[in-house]
């Protein structure tokens, strides 16, 4: 009885599924064939009729696209992976050190993809091998979208739909407004061009999403435009100091606008002398901004006229990203029997006093 007692005082396991979209296993055609059927399969990702967009995906692109990539992909491929799968291993390890020193040694990250490994399953099976009880979920997407936050929650489900006991689960939807990642991202910039001068124009570069899709009320594009503004607003920029754009369209349909290449081709043309580019919806550098935004669109800005292109690199496991990370779990574990009130104030949450961001 003694021992029972002993068991049901231990304050209760609390685990935190950090999750990112995901990434091939090896810059091959075969790896990548597997991981784009995967992405591509989702229909929080590609809404067209299964009938319709079936053939056009194992006839067409399957066939072509991944022999395609593959040598962009081996750009940027590192002796310890792809850059998103090491920063991502990297954030998962600062995090849980940054949560164990404020809530204690119960806590327990795992890290997982939406698309390829470690799977979402496996996420949660190794939470469940570490006796967890109640599960954050926290996808790295500030600006929420379905067919990134929501697919996340699809996966979650489909995960735990065959299990006997079902964990407690939270989620965060999105951080587009919270005062730390502001924070993060306008220190980040200001120590850039500390170090490298400063453009005559910053671009915010969102990756891309098709029209229709906010049309139909997702709510990405207003995310992305409050952050970009909250950002240009800690930098103290004027209006004609800076723009949002959209890339990494895929397909023929209209997709949001203003495009980053075309914006960065226009600007050469007109005589900018030097650009830089953030990518403040990207938590973690990958193909997207190591490939797309370092080195595609610098050739089209400097084949265009312009003269100095510089990326600013993402918060990746900067200790200014893991902070607010982690003061945003403690903040959304609050309240959990057995969760321990952090006795650790942070500078974001010393911060904090901006206005909710569904209000903002």
């Amino acid at each position: 009885m003694q021992h029972q007692g002993s068991l049901a005082e231990q304050p209760p396991s609390v685990g935190i599924l950090m999750t990112n979209l995901g990434t091939p296993d090896a810059p091959t055609p075969a790896a990548l064939r597997r991981y784009l059927g995967e992405f591509l399969s989702d229909p929080r990702v590609i809404e067209t009729p299964r009938w319709l967009w079936w053939p056009v995906l194992h006839g067409v692109i399957l066939r072509v696209r991944p022999r395609k990539a593959a040598p962009a992909y081996a750009s940027v491929w590192t002796e310890n992976g792809s850059p998103l799968m090491a920063i991502s291993r990297r954030q998962a390890e600062a995090l849980q050190a940054a949560l164990r020193r404020r809530m204690g040694p119960q806590v327990s990250v795992e890290l997982a993809m939406r698309y390829g490994s470690p799977s979402i399953a496996a996420g949660l099976d190794a939470l469940r091998q570490a006796h967890v009880e109640r599960i954050l979920v926290l996808p790295l997407y500030p600006q929420y979208s379905a067919t990134t936050t929501a697919s996340t929650l699809d996966a979650v489900a489909a995960a735990l739909s065959t299990r006997r006991a079902v964990p407690e689960l939270r989620m965060i939807n999105g951080y587009w407004i919270e005062p730390g990642y502001i924070g993060a991202l306008a220190d980040s910039i200001r120590t850039y061009w500390a170090e490298h001068g400063q453009g005559d124009r910053l671009l915010m570069s969102f990756h891309g999403l098709p029209q229709k899709y906010v049309d139909a009320g997702d709510p990405y594009r207003r995310q992305c435009q409050k952050t970009a503004e909250a950002v240009a607003a800690a930098l103290g920029l004027a209006p004609d100091c800076w723009q949002m754009v959209f890339q990494s369209r895929f397909g023929p349909q209209q997709w949001l606008t203003p495009y980053t290449d075309k914006t960065l081709e226009q600007l050469g043309r007109d005589g900018l002398g030097r650009v830089d580019v953030v990518a403040p919806g990207f938590s973690a550098d990958c193909l997207e901004t190591l490939e797309e935004i370092a080195e595609q669109d610098r050739e089209i800005f400097l084949e265009a006229g312009g003269r100095d292109y510089h990326y600013i690199p993402a918060l990746n496991d900067s200790p200014a990203h893991i902070d607010f990370l982690a003061d945003l779990a403690v903040r959304h574990c609050q309240g959990w029997p057995g969760v321990p009130v952090s006795n650790t104030t942070s500078s974001t949450q010393r911060r904090r006093g901006t206005e909710d961001a569904e209000n903002v």
